[in-house]
């Protein structure tokens, strides 16, 4: 497994909630990251149909766009009842011609869960795929996951996506509603982002 022993790294996202939180992570060693906006690159077609390898597609256009080590993730929510949906699709739930709107995307989860009249409680993952590419074309690949179910209402103003209705088993509070300290310490990102760092940093 290849180690970074760089101090820049270019992060394969235009999510700004995305860069926050891997910056914290990234934070303790010394890395400075910038995002794909701030390089001026365009986001490129994700046309896998699995975390891994949408992952592969962005770390890999960032990495040959900027000469730089690229790190991307690719993660989203699936729900049991759903078959898996939305899966690598999360985003894409939220595209509206004004941006993405994830209040309407939450509310389309819980309406189709309604619809199937699916039974409680609504199990669902939150799953991440990390992608550290070099400019030469080698890349690690990381997997972290949370278990827990969707609930209704929206709960909490802290984190993005469909963190507001995503409850992890054995907790009280939602992703919305946990301190960002506390959620980066068990989070779906967080799993995979240790294994990152056992892989490639430490």
């Amino acid at each position: 497994m290849r180690r970074f022993d760089g101090q820049t790294l270019v992060l394969a996202s235009h999510n700004k909630g995305k860069l926050r939180e891997i910056a914290d992570l990234l934070a303790p060693f010394g890395i400075e990251v910038s995002s794909a906006a701030d390089h001026g690159l365009d986001e490129p077609e994700e046309t896998e149909n699995t975390f891994a390898g949408n992952a592969r597609i962005k770390a890999h256009y960032a990495a040959k766009a900027t000469g730089l080590p690229a790190l991307s993730d690719d993660s989203g929510i699936m729900v049991d009842a759903l078959d898996g949906a939305p899966g690598v699709y999360t985003a894409d739930w939220a595209e509206t011609p004004q941006g993405r709107d994830f209040v309407m995307a939450m509310e389309k989860l819980w309406t189709r869960l309604e619809e199937i009249n699916a039974p409680a409680p609504r199990r669902a993952s939150f799953n991440s795929t990390l992608c550290l590419a070099w400019p030469d074309g080698h890349d690690e690949v990381f997997v972290g996951q949370v278990q827990g179910q969707v609930v209704w209402p929206m709960r909490g103003a802290n984190g993005f996506g469909f963190d507001p209705v995503f409850l992890p088993d054995g907790e009280t509070e939602t992703f919305g509603e946990m301190d960002p300290a506390k959620k980066h310490g068990m989070s779906h990102r967080a799993e995979a982002f240790r294994k990152l760092v056992d892989g490639c940093f430490a």
